[in-house]
């Protein structure tokens, strides 16, 4: 059985987490396979938007495969947090935008992979939860350090020390996701969202991750001025040319990413 279901349409990318039975849980196998179609979708297809969610209505991914961590030691512990953290800013750093199509129970290491994307869409049904204290660990995929950076540290530490689920409307209105949707438009309201995104320069598109990321781990000074220096950078593209160009002569802009 494949590991991670794979669909390209329209330059949409979307890759399913395929252990339905598990909840669609991560293990080692389950990130190796993750890491890989990412490089994947790099260097072999034309994709310009990456949509992540889980096989069946259960489940975006329901957290870390408890199974294999109870047989873990330390060093294996070790490894295995570093793995999932370095596949998470992997994905945050992305070149191109990530939509979570969170659809089900996105808990311990599947929040963590959801706050990874650049975008969250849930369905009603979705379910959000840092529980690892009540396993006696703590988030290890970068759970302690993104989740106050999206819904402040107050929110953080209350969801955080309490283990304490939340549903998909509270999620929202902390912050933690963008939009929720029923079920079955969840998947075809993220394509809409994939599709206003292609049609954009894809450079500029690269250029806004990377801003994003960079101020959010500085102070407002330098990503102001490294917002300018992505600005700039933007004008020995042709791809700024001809968006400027087609404004002024009031038609569409067709982009190639250079």
């Amino acid at each position: 059985m494949d590991l991670i279901l794979v669909k390209i349409e329209s330059d949409i990318c979307t890759l399913t987490i395929n252990r339905p039975e598990q909840y669609n849980a991560l293990n080692l196998d389950i990130l190796k396979e993750i890491d890989s179609k990412l490089d994947w979708v790099l260097e072999k297809t034309n994709a310009g938007v990456v949509i992540i969610t889980g096989n069946g209505e259960k489940a975006f991914i329901a957290g870390a495969d408890i199974q294999a961590m109870n047989n873990m030691d330390v060093r294996e512990a070790e490894l295995f947090s570093k793995f999932g953290q370095d596949l998470t800013l992997k994905m945050e750093e992305f070149k191109i935008p990530i939509i979570a199509a969170v659809n089900g129970f996105a808990l311990g290491g599947g929040c963590e992979f959801a706050m990874a994307c650049h975008v969250r869409y849930a369905s009603e049904n979705a379910v959000f939860g840092q529980p690892e204290v009540g396993l006696g660990l703590i988030a290890g995929f970068g759970g302690t350090q993104r989740l106050p950076r999206l819904v402040g540290k107050g929110l953080a530490m209350e969801l955080l020390l309490s283990g304490k689920n939340i549903n998909a409307q509270d999620a929202y209105r902390i912050g933690l996701v963008n939009k929720v949707f029923p079920l079955n438009e969840l998947i075809p309201e993220a394509e809409k969202l994939a599709y206003s995104i292609l049609n954009n320069a894809p450079l500029a598109v690269t250029a806004t991750i990377n801003a994003v990321n960079y101020g959010a781990d500085t102070d407002l000074r330098d990503g102001l001025m490294n917002e300018q220096k992505e600005f700039a950078n933007l004008f020995n593209s042709n791809d700024t040319k001809e968006g400027l160009l087609a404004f002024v002569e009031k038609k569409s802009p067709k982009f190639t990413g250079k």
